[in-house]
């Protein structure tokens, strides 16, 4: 692999896994075992048939509980320990065998794109949760279906192009994080608020 196919791989690899693990594992068995892409060595795994089983039926799971306003944060509150270092496992074992230096680089790189990709994602879903009709967060959902698979295909089939688009998602990501927390906060104070009043 060259450079630029290390980074982006690596960076897309965490960048997906930080929107939708499940997806991103059952996606790379299903390519590399219908040989449409192979995986690196260390990846071929995914495409086990006991992963890809296990793999699927959580990304089943993913797919109904992130449609529930409501279940959709606490599953993204439990899995900030499972897609951070999940990225950063992920994105370190795709360039492993070239170099270890490579793979502590990589890994590190993807759980930072990670996190940052988790901490926008479930900061806006949070948010979106507050409207009271339910088609906001689907359509925010199923958005986020298609991105997290279709990114991910890039980063692995057209790495520049994918890198383009990452540095204006990190962009975005900058510009809305400190509006999220706000907003976070001003809810969570709310609820503080609402509690309170019950109590």
């Amino acid at each position: 692999m060259d450079a630029l196919t290390l980074i982006a791989t690596a960076a897309g690899l965490g960048w997906a896994s930080g929107m939708r693990v499940y997806a991103v594992l059952f996606f790379l068995g299903v390519l590399h075992h219908a040989g449409i892409y192979e995986l690196p060595a260390n990846l071929q795994v995914l495409s086990h048939p006991a992963v890809m089983v296990v793999s699927g039926v959580l990304f089943g799971l993913e797919f109904f509980a992130d449609k529930v306003p409501g279940v959709d944060t606490v599953w993204d509150a439990v899995h900030t320990f499972i897609r951070i270092p999940a990225g950063a496992v992920l994105a370190a074992a795709a360039v492993a065998s070239a170099d270890p230096g490579l793979a502590v680089a990589a890994g590190l790189l993807g759980g930072v794109v990670a996190a940052g990709t988790h901490l926008t994602k479930a900061g806006s879903r949070a948010l979106i949760n507050t409207s009271p009709e339910p088609v906001s967060n689907w359509l925010a959902s199923l958005g986020e279906d298609a991105i997290s698979v279709l990114g991910l295909y890039a980063a692995l089939k057209y790495p520049l192009v994918f890198l383009i688009l990452l540095a204006l998602f990190i962009g975005l990501a900058v510009w809305l994080l400190p509006r999220i927390r706000r907003g976070v906060k001003r809810l969570v104070a709310a609820l503080r608020r609402l509690l309170g009043d019950a109590a």
